[in-house]
């Protein structure tokens, strides 16, 4: 695993190659981030995986759960399915992360997965989209070689599944003290995943909320169009809510950390260029949420702007949302950060570009107290046969005093 720069403010700063612990050249993107970031890790490596992203972190911060395609002995060919994987974060005698644990698989053979997630409550209780064995449709997601584009999929087959995860429970000191329902003897999920519900078509795309109660998920109702809405499923009634119905693509949606709000991207124009959007749920007398209350378009440009996520510290509709963008270029996307804020009209919120390296940058997150990011990128080194690196996932330590309110982020707003 890559060791985190000691001084990464220095340009002559080094890292290491994952899994040699032999130095290697400076990287120019150490300094181009050091205002935003500092102690880049490489936490998946190419030599075990062909690709790898889409890492979330649990509510301790110990342990993430992402997608990955394993590399196969030589001479096979890689699977054109991500599988799902858990692993626990590993940490030098300063606290500090240097890599990760063995992955543990907790998908099928054969199936195509995405979009993982940990219970916000019970960690052990992951969810994430499966289609349990091989999907019909043929194309595969991900960072298309060539074209320098993402490209999604659909598979008719997918849906929200549970999968309990006996080597978390086990970790997790409080886990005995759980609700009964999170209890190990009482879970049907521990030696394979179910379905939490099941549709016709696409489900996926979901994330708990902050009390647990709730997932947030995108829902295909009409395959031939591609059209995709979102819902709230309520894990206690069992009832499904629509929440954004609109035409085209709304998808990778996220609860907002008091869980007042949603975050999420949207192709609704038609043209392949997915702008972020904001909207404020609307709940009953007893706190369930049912529906939006507003909407806000944060992007209306000639980019791609997806995978938005918030800043720990965004609450009652004001904040900040990481992204990816192809804004530098479709052969390059970095990730950017913007400014939430529902007083506010979209063309005079601020944003900052947050990575500079070479490749796709994207898919950024934050653990809970946001001490750490993390994201996928194609930084790293690369193996021969793979010619060009890899999209593997990345953690680093965001600069406090950059990210301590908006002002220190994105600079004092403009006098008018």
């Amino acid at each position: 695993m890559m060791l985190g720069a000691l001084a990464p403010l220095v340009t002559s700063a080094v890292l290491c190659q994952p899994g040699s612990g032999w130095p290697v050249a400076p990287k120019p993107w150490v300094a181009a981030e050091s205002e935003l970031l500092v102690d880049h890790v490489q936490l998946t490596s190419a030599q075990d995986f062909t690709k790898a992203g889409e890492a979330y972190f649990g509510p301790d911060g110990e342990w993430i759960i992402f997608q990955a395609v394993a590399r196969p002995p030589e001479g096979e060919a890689p699977s054109p399915h991500y599988s799902m994987y858990v692993a626990k974060l590993t940490r030098d005698t300063s606290g500090d992360v240097n890599g990760i644990e063995e992955p543990i698989l907790i998908s099928p053979e054969g199936s195509a997965n995405t979009c993982g997630w940990l219970h916000p409550e019970a960690p052990w209780v992951v969810m994430f989209g499966c289609t349990f064995e091989e999907p019909r449709e043929e194309n595969q997601p991900g960072y298309q070689r060539g074209t320098g584009r993402y490209k999604w999929q659909f598979p008719a087959e997918t849906e929200v599944v549970t999968r309990t995860i006996r080597e978390i429970y086990e970790d997790r000191k409080d886990a005995r003290q759980a609700p009964a329902e999170f209890d190990l003897a009482a879970r049907h999920d521990v030696n394979a995943p179910i379905a939490m519900f099941t549709h016709d078509g696409y489900d996926a795309e979901g994330s708990f909320s902050p009390c647990g109660r709730y997932v947030l998920y995108a829902r295909m109702i009409q395959p031939v169009s591609k059209n995709l809405d979102l819902f709230i499923f309520d894990t206690k009634t069992g009832r499904h809510i629509p929440i954004v119905e609109d035409e085209g693509y709304d998808g990778g949606p996220f609860f907002s950390p008091d869980g007042k709000w949603i975050c999420y991207r949207s192709d609704r124009r038609g043209d392949n260029l997915l702008q972020l959007y904001v909207a404020e749920l609307a709940f009953d007398s007893e706190g369930v949420p049912t529906g939006i209350t507003r909407e806000i378009q944060l992007t209306d440009n000639e980019h791609v702007n997806w995978c938005p996520f918030w800043l720990p510290s965004s609450k009652d509709g004001k904040g900040v949302l990481v992204y990816a963008t192809s804004e530098i270029g479709h052969l390059n996307y970095e990730v950017f950060a913007i400014e939430v804020d529902a007083s506010k009209d979209s063309d005079s919120l601020r944003k900052r570009r947050v990575t500079n390296a070479g490749g796709f940058d994207g898919l950024p997150v934050f653990n809970a107290d946001g001490s750490l990011m993390m994201w996928t990128s194609q930084r790293g080194p690369a193996l021969p046969e793979d010619g060009r690196s890899t999209s593997q996932i990345w953690i680093a330590k965001p600069v406090e005093k950059a990210w301590r309110d908006n002002d220190a982020l994105f600079g004092a707003p403009e006098k008018r």
